[in-house]
């Protein structure tokens, strides 16, 4: 729980190229057809191959929402007049002003459009100058480059590997790579990765 935070679940975040609604039930007639694409899936921690998978996952970020254990978002982008996916604020440690940025996942055609660079800019910048945090947590499979390679054009620093961090869904070990921005280089890493935005 953030206790001393505000109730940032309920705010929307905007600029020029994606909007970050807070998610709702009814995102999920928008978001759903978008996430039945399997190559999403491969290198996280969970797997859906259904509606009815994607419904369970979907309640269950609404019920985090709630519960304000999670913020999690649908990303519309104003480019295309459409919905693209979702993304999330998470593992909150209020004591130690921290928390995650992750659960991020953006049909093709949202991939390499420079989307995730706007919506990462609008959350850093809530996290950082509204919310007053010393540290935004990103983590991503040791396997999955692509997400590592994007983590590197947004300006994180790679911190390290957590071997054996995870499970997946079949049951298979995961590590997990650590990225991070800090509040002091925040300023900086602003001017020089997100103005302007750059293709992912």
């Amino acid at each position: 729980m953030l206790a001393h935070f505000d109730a940032g679940q309920h705010i929307i975040l905007e600029n020029d190229r994606a909007r970050l609604e807070p998610l709702e039930k009814k995102h999920f007639e928008y978001l759903v057809p978008l996430a039945m694409e399997k190559e999403l899936w491969k290198l996280t921690s969970v797997f859906i191959k259904d509606e009815t998978d994607f419904k369970n996952y979907f309640d269950e970020a609404i019920t985090e929402k709630e519960n304000n254990n999670q913020w999690p978002y649908a990303v519309y982008d104003k480019l295309t007049g459409e919905y693209a996916g979702s993304t999330r604020f998470g593992s909150f440690a209020a004591p130690h002003s921290r928390m995650e940025i992750g659960w991020t996942w953006y049909n093709k055609n949202a991939r390499g459009s420079g989307l995730n660079m706007a919506s990462k800019h609008l959350l850093l910048t809530h996290a950082f100058t509204k919310l007053n945090l010393n540290r935004i947590e990103l983590k991503t499979s040791l396997l999955n480059e692509r997400s590592q390679k994007a983590m590197h054009k947004l300006g994180a620093e790679k911190e390290g590997i957590l071997r054996r961090h995870m499970v997946n869904y079949d049951g298979t070990l995961r590590d997990s790579v650590y990225f991070s921005f800090i509040k002091e280089e925040w300023p900086e890493t602003e001017k020089k990765y997100f103005s302007p935005y750059t293709d992912l």
